[in-house]
């Protein structure tokens, strides 16, 4: 039995979960309960989710205990619209609640929407896609969450779903060159996110990704040329292609 099962089969056993989820939490600590929270998706109803997601910075700041809950809820409305899709439905209410705690101060809050809108995309990719279109023209933090939510190995096994992915990265790193609020800590978190992302899409699709990335070495935005190194760094680009990733850190100054 996994983790996320032999949770499930306690919280069928529990009759207030709160407790439980608090003393099972992780937090304060480096990584929170993600099997946990994963069960409570799971096995959770809609009225508990919402109670949850409304915690907010102040009831429950980051690192405590409480946090936790607030992500299990958030976390549970991936579940929900999901549900949705298989239902050939797309429940705007749900991704007007998500769009809200994308922009929230909390860190693990955010990861919390990126992995709800993950969840959806296995089920509905390509309204996942159409809806990020929408949020990559959006604030900073509504990009990120784009961005962070697309770039995830297992929704990008179709090369067209890839595609579309690298031209939201294209659009979203346009406005990064194009950016006023550089000093921001939702330009950073965005900035970050990209450091990361294009690898993941680009080893999805290497024949336009690669092409893709090699035109943004000719920017002379620093912020740009920061996330083009960053993502040069990771092992997944050396494992596609070492000699390209050598050729262009030597070029960037990365190496």
């Amino acid at each position: 039995m996994s983790k996320v099962e032999d949770y499930r089969h306690k919280l069928r056993q529990t009759g207030s979960w709160d407790p439980f989820l608090l003393q099972e939490s992780g937090l304060p600590g480096p990584r929170g309960n993600l099997e946990l929270a994963r069960a409570v998706a799971e096995e959770g109803e809609e009225a508990l989710f919402h109670r949850y997601r409304a915690l907010d910075a102040a009831q429950a700041p980051t690192n405590d205990p409480r946090e936790f809950l607030a992500f299990c809820g958030v976390l549970g409305l991936g579940r929900l619209l999901a549900e949705s899709a298989g239902q050939g439905m797309v429940r705007a209410d749900l991704l007007a609640a998500l769009r809200g705690h994308a922009s929230d101060a909390r860190w693990r809050m955010r990861e919390a929407v990126a992995q709800a809108l993950q969840w959806w995309g296995r089920a509905d990719m390509d309204a996942l896609l159409v809806e990020m279109g929408d949020w990559a023209q959006g604030e900073r933090l509504e990009q990120r969450a784009a961005a962070a939510a697309l770039c995830e190995p297992a929704l990008l096994r179709e090369a067209e779903h890839a595609r579309r992915v690298l031209d939201l990265l294209d659009a979203i790193t346009a406005s990064i060159a194009e950016a006023g609020d550089r000093r921001s800590d939702e330009f950073r978190a965005l900035r970050k996110a990209l450091g990361y992302c294009w690898s993941v899409a680009i080893v999805a699709l290497p024949e336009a990704g690669l092409p893709r990335m090699e035109a943004w070495f000719s920017s002379p935005d620093p912020d740009v040329q920061w996330m083009l190194r960053q993502n040069l760094k990771k092992k997944r680009l050396a494992h596609l292609d070492a000699a390209w990733v050598a050729r262009w850190s030597q070029a960037s100054g990365a190496a």
